[in-house]
């Protein structure tokens, strides 16, 4: 009798939602080719560890789910297949300890990517993943075969499954740059358009200050704007002031909100209460003090506690007479009014929103309309802030398309249209 050949699986994409789905592929014993345009894997990965690997946090289950908004009950999908403690678990495996910071931040305990990546590579080589590099996906030919853009031209791959997990278009230096839309837009999968995720905003800074001031922190200030419901949102946190405009985690936290309103509005309002540590009536009162020969920015640091950034940024945004009332005053530093113009482009930010809509996609992340290929990664439509958040959605995505590729490769085909649904225990509100 024939031995039936091993069923093969096709990833497209190197970073920690592919290599993800190539363990879970080899773990089940399923050939896997991994195909990656750069010359090696983990190009985005290494620069999240630059300044240290956030690799998740330890916040309880429920809140760590309501960090993906309006996706949260898609995810908290994910997450139950592979969640921040079996991310912790699997790194403890490749013999990398983790530790829990002061916010709740998870890292390793050397705070480093690459030895991480180096032991999941070497261990997926072990297992057999064959590795590809410097082979660009360009669709599909009409026969179904995968069109694959190669240094010595275009070269075509049969394939039993096919995993695409081509990144965002954030950082396209690194591989991630959005080519994969035309194609996908092309075999009819419905994309979110992408845009900037966890970056910086726009304004417009006098020359003093962008000289004087860029790169300074802000800190600590409360981040004061409108929901997208319509209501008043508070959060404190630290931001950094830049040559065009400002920065930093407090900022991407509540990046999305400011990007749905200048995108309806055409500008955004976001007001910093530059002095959290007093309620408006006890700061006008300290301001209401007898000044003597102390200048303005000399009576803010003694009296607001202001350091000189957020003194620069209060005179930067203050006019005179208002500066010359207390009570005035203290109503403006609780509540300084930025005019911001625009996200900063694609190219730039930490990681993109849109992508392929989750309802193109069935519970094992599948095309609906293109059995047998999944989806997993920053690709797919879903935000979220900093502080691992966003690589554990990545990583648990990538575990759950793997997973749903090796159940479709070891289902009969005549049965694969009966695959039961994967999906249990929902959230409330949680898609059916």
């Amino acid at each position: 009798m024939t031995q039936a050949a091993t069923p093969r699986l096709a990833i497209i994409g190197g970073g920690p939602a592919g290599l993800m789905a190539a363990e879970q592929a080899i773990d089940a014993g399923v050939a896997v080719d991994l195909y990656d345009a750069m010359g090696s894997v983990g190009r985005k990965f290494l620069l999240a560890g630059k300044g240290g690997l956030n690799l998740t946090h330890a916040e309880p289950f429920a809140s760590f789910v309501g960090r993906y908004r309006e996706r949260q009950g898609e995810i908290a999908h994910w997450l139950r297949a592979f969640d921040a403690d079996a991310l912790r678990a699997w790194a403890r495996a490749l013999g990398v300890e983790t530790f829990t910071g002061s916010s709740g931040r998870v890292f390793p305990v050397d705070l480093k990517a690459a030895p991480l990546l180096r032991g999941w590579v070497r261990r997926l080589r072990a297992g057999g993943v064959a590795f590809h590099m410097h082979h660009r996906w360009l669709g599909w030919q009409d026969d179904g075969a995968l069109r694959l853009a190669t240094a010595d031209g275009e070269r075509a791959v049969q394939a039993d499954a096919v995993v695409l997990a081509l990144g965002g278009a954030s950082w396209p230096q690194l591989g991630s740059d959005g080519a994969w839309v035309a194609p996908l837009r092309q075999a009819g999968v419905d994309i979110a358009p992408l845009q900037p995720a966890n970056c910086g905003f726009e304004l417009a800074w006098s020359e003093h200050l962008r000289r004087r001031f860029a790169g300074a922190p802000l800190k600590p200030v409360v981040a004061i704007w409108t929901g997208r419901d319509g209501g008043t949102q508070t959060r404190q946190g630290e931001c950094v002031l830049s040559e065009y405009g400002i920065e930093g985690s407090l900022v991407y936290a509540i990046g999305a909100d400011l990007r749905e309103q200048i995108a309806a509005h055409g500008t955004a309002t976001l007001r910093l209460d530059l002095v959290p540590g007093h309620t408006q009536a006890v700061l006008a009162d300290r301001l209401a003090a007898p000044r003597g020969k102390h200048s303005i920015g000399d009576w803010l640091r003694r009296r607001a506690g202001l350091d000189p950034a957020r003194c620069a940024l209060a005179f930067e945004l203050t006019d005179k007479a208002t500066l010359a009332d207390p009570s005035a005053l203290a109503a403006r530093l609780k509540a300084l009014p930025l005019q911001l113009r625009a996200p900063r482009p694609l190219a730039e930010a930490i990681s993109t929103a849109g992508g392929v809509r989750l309802e193109a996609l069935d519970d094992a992340l599948m095309l609906r309309h293109r059995p047998g290929v999944f989806c997993a990664g920053e690709m797919l439509d879903w935000e979220a802030p900093t502080g691992g958040y966003l690589l554990t959605a990545c990583f648990a995505s990538g575990a759950l398309a793997g997973r749903g590729a090796v159940d479709w490769l070891k289902t009969p085909p005549d049965r694969r249209g009966r695959i039961p649904l994967m999906r249990a225990n929902r959230l409330p509100g949680e898609p059916g």
